[in-house]
């Protein structure tokens, strides 16, 4: 099974592997949103959208949508 920084839970981590959806902002990339780096998801809003993430140091805010986009490895 495939998963996604969707399927994060609350302090959950992981590595990205693939982000080949051309869905996913520009700005994404730019701000750390690469193949290698490491995930952690620090806070979920209500009903779950967006999600609060910690990419390499870089704290940022992706709608659930666009984060089911996003392969993960969990660790």
């Amino acid at each position: 099974m495939v998963a996604t920084i969707a399927d994060l839970q609350k302090g959950e981590r992981g590595v990205i592997t693939d982000i080949s959806s051309s869905n996913i902002p520009l700005k994404l990339l730019e701000m750390g949103c690469l193949p290698g780096n490491q995930v952690q998801l620090v806070q979920k809003a209500p009903f779950a959208d967006p999600l609060y993430l910690n990419i390499n140091g870089s704290h940022l805010a992706i709608r659930k949508e666009t984060a089911a986009l996003i392969v993960i490895d969990k660790y």
